[in-house]
């Protein structure tokens, strides 16, 4: 895919931050030596780290060169790394590994969580939040006009794959950890209108089923699924739209 666009996705960012700072302040530890913000992004969710420990070392890693450029303008104090989830191997054990919205992008994930368990420091926290949303209408309908539209082959495999159901995640995890703690939140987000929606999961959600396409071909497919979006998003009585928002929650101890 073509890289993300940092200035996009920071259109909605303290609705895309308020997620993390949930996550931070389930974290149950005090004073963490190194922490790890494994797909910092554009470095908001870090910023929430650096601020409740302030003493610890902190490292965000990620595969976008323009994600990282933003992190490091934000935060010219913190170390950055170009570096892939899926790979990472700290140099020492984190006592706190923490991951806003990545995990969710990587099949075989749960083998993943218990790999990185091991890495962490005795008594070290994994937390981790991903949109658990495939089956809401703004990303079930990316899949609908995908199939019905003339780039059906080109976006044969475009949309994410849902969330493995919970017990999963618990039965994986849980012989490895002192404490672990799963949980759902639902958000539900005000924006302006259907168009909003379509805008805030264009630098996220629709991403991959936009990247193969050509320019006029972009066109019609956002024509066509913000027509449905708006459908599907109706107005409320005040004005605006509500962007339902489920995410998922996982704390581990070690």
């Amino acid at each position: 895919m073509a890289d993300w666009s940092p200035d996009t996705y920071l259109k909605f960012e303290d609705e895309r931050t308020r997620p993390a700072r949930d996550l931070v302040n389930a974290v149950p530890l005090a004073n963490p030596a190194f922490v790890v913000d494994i797909g910092c992004g554009p470095g908001n969710s870090t910023e929430l780290l650096v601020e409740c420990f302030p003493a610890a070392r902190h490292l965000g890693i990620d595969t976008s060169p323009a994600m990282l450029d933003k992190a490091r303008a934000r935060l010219p104090d913190v170390e950055f790394r170009l570096a892939d989830a899926a790979g990472f191997r700290p140099d020492t054990p984190p006592d706190l590994m923490f991951a806003n919205a990545v995990f969710q992008w990587l099949p075989g994930h749960i083998d993943l969580f218990v790999r990185l368990l091991g890495q962490l420091s005795p008594g070290g926290v994994l937390a981790v939040q991903m949109p658990d949303n495939v089956a809401e209408p703004s990303h079930a309908l990316m899949a609908e006009v995908a199939a019905a539209g003339r780039w059906a082959d080109k976006l044969r495999n475009a949309a994410r794959a849902p969330l493995p159901p919970v017990r999963a995640y618990y039965e994986a995890l849980k012989p490895h950890c002192r404490r672990l703690d799963i949980w759902h939140s639902i958000y539900n987000h005000p924006l302006t209108d259907a168009a909003a929606v379509v805008e805030w999961v264009r630098s996220t959600g629709l991403k991959p089923f936009l990247d193969p396409l050509d320019e006029a071909e972009v066109a019609d497919f956002l024509a066509a699924y913000t027509e449905r979006v708006a459908e599907a998003y109706p107005p409320l009585k005040g004005g605006g739209v509500l962007l339902r928002f489920p995410r998922l929650f996982i704390v581990a101890t070690r």
